[in-house]
């Protein structure tokens, strides 16, 4: 199966036009999304097919690693090629593997925008989303310090991450937000009434974790009549569904292997029809 992500259409943010099939950037790091990754050759040449590919979003966050991600991206990909869009994340403190705790006080915030402009080696943040908001500190505070830093010329664009309606309303009457990133697949679609409203509202979604897994995605299932149908694999057909699904949805897939990475963008040939999508609900 060929790999043709104009097929897939494009969004734009702020002024930057990607194609809506990115690359999520977190498996490239140890076991619980900490450490160096287990083999450091091979996650940059990762990333190099990710940009030989025509993907020209990624995501990754100061806290994959911690930091050891961001590094990697710059390690493979300096000079940047034109119209490449890294958006990164910061407001998560880690203390361990798959250990991972909020932290938006605005003088922390702040500190992480500065680390993660030294390390990806950059003047501006393309996109820097919230990781979670922290209950501890007013949602204002938070965002108010990156709209902040959004006006020295440090921050081009700001996101959200995991969020409700509710919260996303009230950062929007602080600064603007282009993005939500929110956990959602075929098989889990708790954030559906937060894909809607970004539908309405021109907010660009990006589900995390968005390949359907267990028995809505296994043998029997409708992904794999579909998979079958299609002579696209499971994988394929829940990427392909997400960009059926919304105009406003930037799927992110992640891996550490080559091989998995061309068959994630493999779904941008593949084309569902009106009764495939039905079928999947």
């Amino acid at each position: 199966m060929s790999i043709s992500l104009p097929s897939t259409g494009t969004l734009t943010i702020g002024g930057k036009t990607v194609h809506r099939l990115g690359y999520g950037a977190m498996s490239l790091t140890g076991p619980g999304v900490w450490g160096p990754p287990r083999d450091r050759d091979e996650a940059i040449r990762v990333l190099r097919r990710v940009v030989e590919l025509g993907v020209n979003f990624i995501d990754t966050a100061d806290s994959y690693g911690p930091y050891i991600n961001e590094e990697l991206i710059r390690e493979a990909l300096q000079p940047y090629p034109e119209g490449l869009l890294i958006a990164t994340k910061a407001g998560f403190v880690r203390t361990g593997p798959s250990q991972w705790h909020a932290v938006g006080r605005p003088e922390y915030l702040r500190q992480e925008v500065e680390m993660s402009l030294r390390r990806l080696g950059v003047e501006r943040l393309d996109l820097l989303q919230l990781h979670r908001i922290d209950p501890l500190v007013p949602l204002e505070d938070q965002i108010g310090e990156l709209k902040a830093l959004s006006d020295e010329g440090k921050i081009a664009n700001i996101g959200l991450s995991e969020v409700s309606v509710e919260e996303l309303e009230r950062a929007r009457r602080t600064a603007p937000i282009v993005s939500v990133q929110n956990r959602y697949s075929f098989s889990n679609r708790v954030s559906e009434q937060v894909l809607e409203h970004c539908e309405e509202q021109g907010i660009v979604f990006i589900p995390f974790s968005p390949i359907s897994k267990g028995a809505l995605a296994g043998p029997g299932s409708p992904v794999e009549h579909v998979a079958k149908a299609t002579g696209a694999t499971p994988a394929q057909v829940s990427l392909a569904w997400l960009l059926a699904r919304s105009p406003m949805m930037l799927p992110i897939p992640g891996t550490s292997s080559i091989a998995h990475l061309e068959e994630n963008l493999g779904a941008s040939s593949v084309t569902l029809t009106a009764g495939q999508v039905a079928e999947l609900g």
